[in-house]
């Protein structure tokens, strides 16, 4: 059980995807939900789900199955159930796990970029 409560998560989400190299904030859809990008692409997507907040993450299609089995992570909420989770920011929700999830969406979708985008980014960090 997690001893933070949803908007401790959701600050924490929001400071671990702002700290990736190159990471951009956008609100594409509006005033929320929140959208972070690397390259243009998205690698999070904060917002409430179904009446939860929560964060929609990247995932390689063979974890999916692994992942939704843990308390708190479902399919992705609006997105492609086999490349999205979506972990709801519950007391189940581990904060470790969160922002490892994070990290590893953020680097699942850079490693998608061209090598010339990549170097850009690793020049600006």
């Amino acid at each position: 059980m997690s001893d933070f409560d949803p908007t401790e998560l959701t600050q924490l989400a929001l400071a671990v995807c702002e700290s990736m190299p190159g990471a951009t904030e956008d609100h594409p859809f509006g005033p929320e939900p929140t959208v972070f990008k690397v390259a243009d692409k998205m690698f999070a997507l904060i917002s409430d789900m179904s009446g939860t907040p929560g964060i929609n993450l990247k995932i390689p299609p063979e974890d999916s199955e692994a992942l939704c089995q843990i308390d708190g992570i479902s399919p992705g909420y609006h997105m492609n159930k086999k490349h999205w989770i979506t972990v709801s920011f519950t007391a189940a929700t581990d904060p470790g796990l969160l922002s490892e999830l994070i990290e590893d969406s953020y680097v699942l979708v850079r490693s998608k970029l061209t090598k010339k985008v990549r170097l850009t980014l690793d020049a600006d960090a």
